[in-house]
């Protein structure tokens, strides 16, 4: 499997640590600290997009995951870019607002390999049953 992936989260341990589980799947990442340097990032990037997924944090300063994840699907260049939410947000009305505009898989905070994993996977697969 390969491909690139954003990761996008304030915390500077998470960064490292979704990369190291994702580079070592087969995967090459490029990190952004917050909503605004995704978004930056990729109204730079040529088109078409060339990301096969976001993985995204919620709470960051500036610009929220949920707003990042809002901007994405208005633009016709990042609107089909799949996202995975990974957050500390874990209630089920914030795990709902992910859902709600446009996440494709929900992940809380704390994580396992294993589950960032399978939410790659199924985002990836669409749900079909497979392994990275």
């Amino acid at each position: 499997m390969n491909g690139r992936v954003l990761v996008v989260d304030d915390d500077p341990m998470i960064r490292g640590l979704v990369k190291a589980i994702v580079e070592d799947a087969g995967f090459t990442t490029v990190q952004a600290e917050n909503g605004l340097l995704a978004v930056e990032l990729l109204d730079r990037e040529p088109r078409p997009i060339n990301f096969c997924l976001m993985i995204l944090d919620v709470v960051m300063p500036g610009m929220n995951g949920l707003d990042v994840l809002t901007r994405l699907k208005l633009h016709s260049h990042t609107s089909s870019l799949p996202v995975l939410m990974l957050t500390g947000e874990d209630k089920a009305e914030d795990i709902m607002a992910g859902y709600s505009v446009g996440a494709d898989y929900y992940i809380t905070k704390p994580f396992t390999r294993q589950q960032l994993l399978y939410g790659i996977n199924l985002v990836l697969n669409q749900g079909k049953p497979n392994t990275i």
